[in-house]
């Protein structure tokens, strides 16, 4: 029997299990997913803890729950992968073959790779909101936060949803207005990027919404060390942002197995070919979701619209057939706006995000780039189509590839 082992139990992990438990011949194929715990995370709500909309039991369930009949769950760290004799070993030492490999274990926020980031003011006054822990404290600190210097800060690209950092700026203001607070507490955005997104159309949309709400933007900083007794961000080219409350998103990197095994970038993600998600390096090894190399947001959305190209191709790649299924890049995320308003961006790798009407075109229900109470409708439905559909690998009525159709291309002048 043929054994496909897929390591993480994550959002693509979990997607890509269980859509080729139903293509692929019980009697054929053994499917096997790794992971260390049972407990699968939906972390786009952590945005949402901070500010006592999700607590714990909104965002984590049990991770063998989602996976089909059929797939075999092994809980236990991951300690190498072995390419040369088509197994991985684990940190017990047990050791796990397969025939075909997929690489789904992520990206994770690393605050020790900046130094003073974790040093004495760790869960003090710097707070990071991509983990759940990190977003709990952060709860408890903003309610104990009724004036001061509050930075908002993102260490570098790629992080996991670009937006999120300016999602909980605007989600910020909102909250602290609502407390009679905002006018006590100066909101500052720093950013290694030369603007408030890495697209031009959708940099200069968000960049004005933070000047609407009079939050500075302090774009190119790169930092070099917190200084956490002077409570002082400062940048290789030595400026300086201080801060009474700090929250950031440290350096992002994929999983320490990765690059132990040889499989890894400098940021531990597995480069592959960026349409077929196929390993450069290895024939039998893909690497989908967030624990790849390819230039597009480490977001949800991407997981979602990848898998269903990934498992095309897959299908086709193990019956000795040309892959014939290309991922674009495409992405689309919702960006809370604050007072229950989100807007909406739909982008891929050539096209950026552009105004107009999602998924109809012409009708929507959503709207791109425009600030609305159904997107922020749309944005906390999602986590029930999450837990009992996307993850489940029932079928969306969103195509995988990033249509034109709706969105208003603005015309360049001759």
């Amino acid at each position: 029997m043929k054994k496909l082992l897929v390591l993480g139990a994550g959002t693509a992990g979990t997607m890509a299990a269980n859509r080729l438990r139903r293509r692929l011949d019980r009697h054929e194929w053994q499917i096997t997913v790794v992971d260390r715990d049972d407990a699968h995370h939906y972390q786009p709500g952590y945005l949402f803890v901070p500010f006592g909309t999700y607590d714990r039991d909104d965002v984590v369930r049990s991770r063998h729950h989602f996976l089909a009949d059929g797939i075999d769950l092994v809980l236990g760290e991951i300690a190498r992968v072995v390419p040369d004799a088509d197994e991985v070993v684990l940190g017990d030492g047990r050791r796990l073959g397969y025939d075909q490999l997929v690489i789904a274990t992520g990206t994770s926020p690393r605050p020790d790779q900046t130094p003073g980031m974790d040093g004495s003011e760790w869960r003090r006054s710097i707070f990071d909101f991509y983990t759940l822990e990190g977003a709990e404290a952060l709860a408890e600190a903003l309610q104990a936060f009724d004036h001061g210097r509050l930075v908002v800060h993102v260490t570098e690209m790629p992080i996991k949803c670009p937006v999120a950092p300016l999602e909980f700026t605007f989600l910020a203001d909102s909250w602290l207005r609502g407390r009679g607070l905002r006018d006590r507490v100066e909101i500052v955005y720093v950013t290694p990027l030369d603007g408030a997104f890495t697209r031009p159309v959708a940099a200069a949309h968000l960049g004005g919404m933070l000047e609407e709400r009079k939050i500075l933007l302090e774009t190119d900083f790169l930092v070099e060390h917190v200084d956490p007794e002077r409570k002082v961000l400062v940048s290789y080219d030595e400026r300086e942002v201080p801060f009474d409350l700090l929250v950031t998103v440290p350096l992002n990197l994929g999983a320490d197995f990765v690059s132990r095994s040889g499989l890894g970038d400098e940021l531990s993600y597995v480069p592959v070919d960026e349409h077929t998600l196929l390993s450069v390096a290895h024939d039998n090894i893909f690497a989908i979701g967030d624990a790849n190399d390819i230039p597009a947001s480490k977001a949800g959305s991407v997981a979602h619209f990848a898998v269903e190209v990934f498992v095309g191709n897959f299908l086709q790649h193990v019956q000795g057939q040309p892959m014939t299924g290309s991922f674009d890049g495409h992405a689309n995320c919702f960006v809370e706006a604050g007072d229950d308003k989100a807007l909406l961006i739909d982008f891929n790798y050539d096209t950026e995000p552009l105004t107009g009407r999602y998924p109809l075109p012409y009708v929507g229900p959503l709207s791109l780039l425009r600030e609305t109470r159904t997107n922020h409708v749309g944005k906390l439905a999602f986590r029930h189509v999450y837990w009992n559909v996307l993850l489940r690998g029932r079928p969306l009525p969103l195509p995988a590839r990033m249509s034109m159709a709706g969105k208003h291309v603005p015309h360049e002048e001759a």
